[in-house]
């Protein structure tokens, strides 16, 4: 049985495709990140929680934008924070997040954890997000009039 040109070279076409659509990377993200937290929160008078640090990194694809997540842990409590803009021209900048002191969160040792994380946008949804660099370590909550 003969097979015409036309439907061989579509077949090739498709199969060219299918492979590049299934092995092509999903927006490679670039490496030359960081991020710290300082070993200190604040507790100010007026019942906001602050946590700072540091961060650089490279600009995220085009579809993407980057952003810090922070979070303080202390006797099973957890509170996020988000952090304001983030610039990312390779040069390091500081961070700082704060939130209204809610649920248990007392002056005394936790654990801080600070996340870069890039998302990956689908019009106007996101559509994945990924940590791009972490740091945890032990903190001292203290609290400030």
């Amino acid at each position: 049985m003969r097979t015409p040109a036309r439907r061989m070279t579509l077949g090739a076409f498709s199969a060219l495709a299918a492979t590049t659509l299934f092995t092509a990377p999903a927006h490679a993200t670039v490496f030359n990140q960081g991020i710290s937290v300082q070993s200190e929160a604040h507790i100010a008078g007026d019942g906001y929680i602050t946590l700072s640090g540091t961060y650089h990194c490279e600009a995220p694809s085009p579809s993407g934008a980057v952003q810090i997540k922070a979070t303080v842990i202390q006797d099973g409590t957890r509170l996020s924070i988000g952090a304001g803009e983030v610039v990312c021209d390779g040069a390091e900048h500081a961070w700082v997040a704060g939130s209204p002191l809610t649920g248990g969160i007392h002056p005394g040792a936790a654990r801080a954890v600070a996340e870069l994380q890039e998302i990956h946008m689908s019009g106007l949804m996101p559509r994945a997000i990924d940590t791009v660099a972490q740091d945890a370590r032990d903190i001292e909550v203290v609290e400030h009039a």
